[in-house]
């Protein structure tokens, strides 16, 4: 399938009913993210859509379709202030069109543009294949990975890679 153009742009509260549904179906699978999978709607939306400095963005198509959503900010502050994060869900209806791509793009733009001196993703669940392969060709390696980090629902307790890219 062809990707469409991707269009990426800050969200906001209007877009949060179009982000819930995926996120709440992609963090009650307990595949691929550490929260906790009976999240309830208002602890998702605080956790998601961040108040600077942190930043949430979605991904749209041209009719304005959410297909996707991440959010950055700061991985820690004070001496490792220099250090950002990221987090990024795509709507598993509009998975391979490339949103995951671009949103990562983008977010690596942002990073620069903010003067980060690196990425780091804390917690990228080693059995999440098509995220580690992509991060992996946007610049990241995997720096180390805790083993039994965590606990997938059909495949038991797998690694937790901790990735990082030097900006």
């Amino acid at each position: 399938m062809p990707t469409a153009p991707v269009l990426i742009r800050e969200a906001t509260a209007a877009d949060w009913p179009a982000v819930w549904p995926f996120f709440r179906d992609i963090v009650r699978a307990g595949e691929t993210y550490t929260y906790p999978r009976d999240i309830d709607e208002p602890a998702a939306r605080a956790s998601w859509m961040l108040e600077p400095p942190g930043r949430t963005v979605v991904a749209v198509d041209d009719s304005g379709a959410v297909l996707g959503s991440a959010k950055m900010n700061p991985n820690h502050f004070g001496g490792a202030g220099h250090i950002a994060s990221a987090s990024f869900m795509v709507d598993p209806r509009y998975r391979r069109r490339g949103t995951g791509r671009a949103l990562g793009e983008h977010v690596l733009a942002w990073a620069r543009a903010e003067g980060y001196r690196a990425m780091q993703f804390n917690a990228v669940v080693e059995t999440n294949t098509g995220a580690v392969a992509l991060w992996r060709s946007l610049g990241f390696t995997i720096m180390t990975t805790l083993p039994e980090g965590f606990h997938h629902p059909t495949q038991g307790y797998v690694g937790l890679h901790i990735m990082y890219q030097q900006l």
